[in-house]
């Protein structure tokens, strides 16, 4: 840990999700390793397995140690005074990977976030303006839409899901009968 780097601390509103978000001396931001993970209802060794992991290796290039800084505050508690930093594009990469892995929470935290950025992008091509607040307002709503959507399909899928466990335990159920389910007859 370099002593004197210290950061500074702002809420950042991601809809309705709220984090710290902090900034070094240099500008450039991080967001701590713990609410990385608990954003998307994980804990921190979650993360951490995440920073050694092959996926990140494969999706960074190499594999990241995150770093300890300082938090500039005048109110500080102990304990509060530092935080392990992780950079915004290895937060991303993470939140990407956990949604690969069918994290529902990773799932629309992504698709909101892109979804955002998408939007942006046409409202500056067409001369739209947003405030702050709507784009919190409408991140929010994506969010709690995605989990009722996901409800949805998970409830439509259960019957898929139930026939698909009873025919593995068939299958289980022949083989331990010395039948191959799928072999062609002699």
């Amino acid at each position: 840990m370099t002593d004197s780097v210290k950061a500074t601390r702002a809420t950042v509103t991601l809809g309705s999700i709220v984090i710290d978000g902090f900034m070094l001396p240099d500008g450039a931001y991080r967001m701590s390793l713990t609410q990385a993970a608990e954003t998307v209802d994980l804990g921190v060794q979650n993360a951490s397995d995440f920073l050694r992991s092959k996926a990140l290796k494969s999706l960074a290039g190499e594999g990241y140690t995150p770093q300890t800084f300082e938090i500039e505050t005048e109110d500080q508690v102990r304990g509060q005074g530092r935080f392990r930093g992780l950079p915004l594009e290895i937060v991303r990469k993470y939140w990407l990977y956990q949604a690969s892995r069918g994290n529902k929470k990773a799932i629309a935290l992504c698709d909101v976030l892109m979804a955002e950025t998408l939007d942006r992008r046409f409202d500056r091509a067409f001369g739209i303006a947003r405030s702050e607040d709507e784009w919190d307002q409408r991140l929010s709503e994506g969010i709690i839409a995605i989990a009722k959507l996901e409800n949805d399909l998970s409830n439509a899928f259960e019957e898929a899901d139930t026939a698909s466990s009873r025919e593995k335990l068939l299958e289980q159920q022949l083989r331990e009968l010395g039948v191959e389910p799928w072999a062609l007859p002699e």
